[in-house]
């Protein structure tokens, strides 16, 4: 199965590059390996507001880490080209969750991101990782997540 059937098998469209907010790019590419930078959760549009361990549990920042992984996943075809097909692999990925000092499942936070790469990339989306627990992120996202990929 395709990378575009596998999508279209989970109901998923890509969005288009986001504008930053800030002084940033949406990417960059050096060589063969390309920067994605950091993408919020977004709720209807909007940033998808929590801090796991206070008002948001495990299994719903999970779903917001997903929601990064499609957004990631529409900057990245943007900087392809819009050929996926065009990723050798998906190198790291980094997550950052906004946590309370007691919320310690930072790594389960970030499986929703890296399970759907996984799934939708197969064996090029298996990467190597980290997930942060950090004290507040911007505009009070409960997540945020960058990555790095290789092209062919």
């Amino acid at each position: 199965m395709s990378i575009h059937q596998r999508l279209q098998a989970l109901n998923i469209q890509l969005p288009p590059v986001a504008i930053p907010a800030a002084a940033y790019v949406p990417f960059v590419q050096t060589g063969n390996l390309v920067f994605i930078s950091g993408h919020i959760a977004k709720q209807d549009g909007k940033p998808w507001v929590g801090q796991l361990g206070t008002n948001m549990d495990t299994d719903t920042g999970k779903l917001a880490a997903k929601s990064v992984a499609i957004d990631l996943l529409g900057t990245l075809s943007a900087a392809c080209g819009g050929d996926l097909h065009k990723v050798k692999r998906i190198v790291k990925v980094m997550s950052l969750v906004n946590s309370s000092p007691t919320f310690t499942e930072q790594h389960l936070v970030t499986n929703g991101c890296s399970e759907l790469l996984g799934h939708i990339m197969g064996d090029v989306g298996l990467h190597a990782r980290s997930a942060f627990g950090v004290a507040q992120l911007p505009m009070g996202a409960c997540v945020e997540i960058e990555l790095i990929a290789e092209l062919n």
